[in-house]
């Protein structure tokens, strides 16, 4: 039966399956080529296709957890699907690096079967359910709008393929704020949107688990090939350090609040949609940079710090404290005070650059993230 396919509401935390992890692991390379495209490529227009890139692999994932928010992966044919978007996905991955160059129209096919190809499976399988059956022909419509400007793109060079993609991803973000408005169709309303609030919550960690990882990665390659002198060692440590803060930052015990917070809302398709679907973004641009940054400065620690390369060390923690501060304001009204008042810090030490090398500059960062972690955790926690 068609309603066979849904998740059961019964109340209880809903688990992530084995199925969505083994979806995931082909975001693992797909964060990996952002981060190493970028890495090649560090200029403005660089970091614009990279920030562009990162917003097509950031839906094309979240789209599908929120289909499997809705949907049962344990379900035969659930999983079929999955499998299928794994494919698309990979091939996606694959082209990521060369997306602006010959591989632009295979990158824009693969990402569009994904978004078109999920859609069509899921208003299929919703077509028993009116609310959620007119919610998706709203998705499926905008994903083909979109698509025709991710094709277009592809066909294009150069500068013409950047702009028209800019409008392509502008649209796959807007979707969801916009109620993913169609004529005739109308608007959808959030307060349909059955949202089971931890399941979502333990997605979008698993998502920073997958970037975090990236970095470790990154950081583990590089080192293993170096010499292992006393800059190159402070490098590791500094970086594996960075790493294990970002981690102690995310996963505090404000993250197991804000899941609680969603579930107890009154609107919890709202409330997921601005702290789930748009917050993380920043924060995961922030890691993948940050992951740039340990890079470059286990390959050159020591010497003047160059523009670009402070750039990116003090922006990749500063993005993410400030992502970090946004997603609690989603969900609590609130912004954190520690991670601003860290996020100024970072910021501070563009004035101290001339006395600083790459890696004192990096532990500088490190320091600041560790000493907004232990702020958070030692202090007294609001209710």
């Amino acid at each position: 039966m068609i309603g066979s396919l849904l998740r059961t509401r019964d109340g209880h935390h809903a688990h992530v399956g084995f199925v969505e992890l083994f979806f995931d692991l082909v975001f693992v390379f797909a964060v990996t080529q952002v981060s190493h495209t970028l890495l090649h490529h560090l200029s403005w227009l660089g970091a614009l296709q990279g920030a562009l890139l990162l917003g097509a692999l950031w839906w094309a994932w979240i789209d599908t957890s929120w289909i499997t928010n809705w949907l049962d992966p344990d379900r035969p044919l659930v999983r079929v699907m999955l499998f299928g978007l794994m494919g698309a996905g990979l091939v996606m991955s694959t082209s990521l690096p060369e997306a602006f160059g010959e591989k632009g129209l295979v990158f824009a096919v693969a990402f569009v079967s994904l978004q078109v190809g999920r859609g069509l499976f899921t208003l299929w399988a919703v077509r028993s359910d009116a609310a959620n059956f007119r919610n998706f022909q709203r998705i499926v419509c905008w994903a083909l709008f979109s698509g025709v400007f991710w094709i277009t793109g592809g066909l294009l060079e150069g500068q013409q393929r950047l702009i028209v993609w800019l409008i392509a991803v502008a649209l796959e973000f807007s979707g969801p704020g916009l109620g993913f408005f169609v004529p005739g169709l109308g608007r959808s309303n959030t307060t349909e949107w059955t949202v089971e609030g931890g399941h979502l919550a333990e997605r979008v960690g698993l998502f920073v688990i997958i970037c975090l990882g990236e970095t470790l990665l990154i950081t583990g390659a590089t080192f293993a090939e170096m010499d292992w002198n006393p800059p190159a060692i402070a490098a590791f440590v500094s970086a594996f350090l960075g790493t294990l803060a970002m981690w102690w930052l995310y996963f505090s015990r404000k993250h197991d609040a804000a899941s609680e917070a969603i579930s107890g809302s009154a609107d919890p398709g709202a409330l997921a949609r601005r702290a789930y679907t748009y917050a993380p973004i920043i924060l995961i641009a922030g890691i993948i940079v940050t992951a740039v940054g340990d890079e470059l400065v286990l390959a050159h620690p020591l010497g003047h710090v160059a523009a670009s390369t402070a750039l990116v060390l003090i922006g990749g923690p500063l993005l993410f404290l400030i992502g970090t501060s946004v997603a609690e304001f989603c969900v609590w009204g609130r912004p954190s005070v520690a991670r601003l008042v860290g996020a100024v810090g970072l910021a501070a030490l563009w004035l101290a650059l001339p006395m600083l090398t790459p890696l004192t500059l990096a532990a500088a960062t490190t320091g600041m993230l560790l000493l907004v972690a232990a702020w958070e955790t030692l202090r007294p926690q609001r209710a």
